[in-house]
């Protein structure tokens, strides 16, 4: 398990998807969703599938978000201007950790 945080501050626990299988199933199939996964070199999304709504922040190579975006399940988001990285969460936590554009965002065991 590992944790994700900005200046220090612990926002949530993070799950890094960083095989084929865990990118493949991401959050498909659960009702809900504790905390943040983390998709490496990713750029697009999807919620095809999903059962729940999702935040979704699009983080450039150094995990700084370029930009954050709610989502409804059955719908594909673009990437993003300088988008490589992808974080993803039930719908709201984006609002309760005041995460937005801009945040320097950091992966710890």
């Amino acid at each position: 398990m590992s944790w994700l945080l900005r200046d220090g501050t612990v926002l949530a626990s993070a799950q890094v998807a960083d095989t084929f299988a865990q990118r493949a199933r991401g959050l498909l199939g659960r009702r809900g969703y504790e905390g943040a996964m983390v998709f490496p070199d990713t750029r697009m999304v999807h919620t095809l599938g999903m059962h729940f709504p999702i935040d979704v922040a699009f983080c450039d190579r150094d995990l700084k978000v370029v930009d954050t975006v709610t989502m409804r399940p059955w719908r594909l988001g673009r990437p993003r201007r300088g988008g490589r990285m992808v974080i993803e969460a039930e719908a709201g936590a984006f609002g309760r950790w005041d995460l937005t554009a801009g945040d320097q965002l950091e992966i710890r065991p």
